[in-house]
């Protein structure tokens, strides 16, 4: 009669550990991986990517070579759960990365713009998101409108104005200086939407410039557009909030926060009081979710 080896939970995690690995189990971490450059499929609506998951989670060797693969592309897991998916971000040196020099060049040949753009983003991620716990809570879902985004823009630039005339600097440098105080300035004199006969926004508008904004974060997977209103409605997935929990420690984040221009959490444009606050020297090129040239 052979005798049953109960195995200690320590030594079946060792035993796993040491399992070969196959070109099989290769070829799957890589296809995880791929899923996950994918942002906007659904784990829910993919048999294969949720096993994949549920690989992830339960064998570790298959959680290592994953995250492994990821790293060799330059990518950075942020979470891998049947709410997210795999959620992976791009490193500063991935041939995924997109800079904010290049998504605004797209746009428009005017270097200056590339501020604004940069802006647009950092400010639908502070709409979204406008709290702590807002991060910090998985199941909060925030929304935005592009119209509320322009309106929270041209607020923070109005606090920025006051703060700079009552200390005295100039109110009109250069357009190409970088930093907010030039971002502000410039945003301020453009105008909202533009004029075209059949009533369209322009895409050099700050509203066009929130809209492609709005528009690359829902094709990343990042938001979800659900109607018209206010120029656009939408609301925050999974993906995004990670993104943004990633890159809350950012200078332009806190900074821009610090403002104290708080909206709504239901994404319209009708703004909070602002608050007095210091030391508003944003960095130059601080867009989410791009990387610096």
């Amino acid at each position: 009669m052979s005798e049953h080896v109960d195995r200690s939970e320590p030594e079946a995690v060792a035993a796993q550990a040491g399992a070969a690995v196959t070109p099989a189990d290769a070829a799957d971490a890589a296809r995880l991986v791929a899923f996950g450059l994918q942002p906007k499929l659904q784990p829910a609506r993919d048999q294969e990517y949720q096993d994949l998951l549920r690989r992830y989670r339960e064998e570790a060797p298959f959680a290592r070579l994953a995250d492994a693969v990821a790293a060799g592309l330059g990518l950075v897991v942020l979470e891998v759960s049947p709410r997210a998916g795999m959620a992976v971000t791009a490193a500063e040196d991935s041939v995924f990365a997109v800079r904010m020099g290049d998504y605004a060049r797209r746009t428009s040949a005017d270097s200056a713009d590339r501020f604004l753009h940069g802006l647009a983003h950092l400010a639908v991620a502070a709409m979204a998101f406008p709290r702590p716990e807002d991060l910090a809570d998985d199941g909060y879902i925030g929304r935005v409108t592009v119209n509320g985004v322009d309106a929270f823009v041209r607020q923070a630039c109005r606090r920025l104005e006051e703060r700079a005339e009552a200390v005295g600097e100039i109110t009109d440098p250069a357009t190409d200086a970088p930093g907010l105080e030039a971002a502000w300035r410039i945003w301020a004199r453009r105008s909202a939407t533009g004029a075209t006969k059949d009533a369209r926004r322009l895409a050099g508008s700050t509203t066009g410039i929130v809209g492609k904004a709005a528009v690359f974060l829902t094709d990343s997977g990042f938001l979800q557009r659900t109607g018209d209103e206010n120029g656009g409605t939408y609301r925050t997935t999974a993906r995004y909030q990670l993104q943004v929990r990633d890159m809350a420690g950012t200078a332009a984040m806190a900074e821009l926060l610090e403002l104290g221009v708080v909206p709504v959490t239901d994404g319209t444009p009708t703004l909070l009081p602002a608050e007095e606050s210091d030391d508003l020297d944003l960095v130059a090129d601080a867009g989410l979710p791009f990387h610096s040239t």
